[in-house]
């Protein structure tokens, strides 16, 4: 009987404690989906969650007055986080929202999932308040000090600090610019042939693009792909940096959506392995369906844009 008594025991504290876990998880998932719709429809709630890896507001207590300009540059950061995750966040992994561009950090490879950016006319146009020679490449705080990556993982690596989000996209304000600095945006990038040569090609035509189109979005981040050995297997094998052992991806990518002055949608999407390429090598050998690199990134990209609302993919009509 006394042992019949103590399995009885456990079989309903092992059930308190399942449906304890099934209701945290519920109550997680509910606190996820109300932050994010938050993010992307930038509405304001009078109970906003806060959520470690959405740090777009710090903690306010009720009883203490939010200043007017603290009240106002919050909902400008919010309206503009709207705008850049307008078709959709690509995932909701540790989201980080800066003045004009977000992104995703990867805690365990200590760069980025992705970075999401929106280009205008405006963001990109020379301004001569904005000198990136003002800018100091610095980490960001608010990363738990276990996840970082530090200037000093870079130095002697022979990789460069290569900008996801480029500093040239970001050209309204001084702290927009310093902002793309942080090293939350970077990641290791050969540095001849690739990060100061076809990367910065892609990411002066990207630019570009604002001169043809008013709305551009791009997401951009980085890859570790397989490759086969000469045992014949497949295997994805990657280098790390520094003392906190920064990955070194193998490819970056970049998936671009244009809207047209009539309101039609493109798409373009490319991906460049992490190495010394030929500087006549033309942009377009490195385009790829869309899907080829949301399949290898395990994101979905513009997630709310239906692939049929689009007129042109990869400069082809669809």
């Amino acid at each position: 009987m006394g042992s019949r008594n103590v399995m009885s025991r456990l079989l309903v504290l092992s059930s308190v404690g399942f449906g304890g876990y099934l209701t945290g998880s519920y109550l997680e998932r509910r606190k996820l989906i109300r932050t994010a719709d938050y993010v992307n429809t930038g509405k304001l709630e009078e109970s906003f969650c806060s959520k470690p890896g959405l740090p777009i507001f710090g903690t306010v207590s009720a009883a203490t007055p939010i200043p007017a300009e603290a009240q106002s540059s919050a909902l400008v950061n919010v309206s503009r986080v709207g705008q850049i995750m307008k078709y959709g966040f690509p995932g909701l992994d540790n989201i980080r929202s800066y003045d004009d561009y977000v992104l995703s950090y990867d805690r365990r490879t200590r760069v980025a999932h992705w970075v999401f950016e929106h280009l205008t006319p405006a963001t990109v146009k020379h301004n001569d308040a904005v000198d990136r020679a003002k800018s100091d490449f610095k980490p960001d705080e608010s990363i738990h000090p276990f996840f970082r990556s530090l200037n000093t993982d870079y130095k002697g690596s022979g990789f460069d600090r290569g900008h996801l989000a480029a500093a040239g996209n970001h050209r309204m304000e001084q702290k927009h610019c310093d902002q793309t600095f942080y090293l939350t945006n970077m990641a290791p990038q050969v540095g001849v042939g690739f990060n100061r040569d076809k990367w910065n090609h892609l990411e002066r035509y990207v630019r570009k693009l604002t001169k043809q189109y008013p709305n551009v979005y791009c997401c951009t981040g980085p890859l570790y792909l397989p490759r086969r050995e000469d045992d014949g297997k497949l295997y994805v094998k990657y280098q790390v940096i520094g003392s906190n052992n920064v990955a070194v991806p193998t490819h970056f990518y970049k998936v671009v959506v244009m809207e047209t002055t009539d309101g039609r949608l493109e798409m373009e999407s490319y991906v460049l392995p992490n190495q010394k390429i030929d500087d006549g090598t033309p942009l377009t050998m490195y385009q790829v369906p869309p899907e080829t690199v949301e399949r290898a990134a395990g994101l979905l990209f513009f997630d709310k844009l239906a692939r049929n609302k689009l007129s042109k993919i990869n400069g082809k009509k669809v």
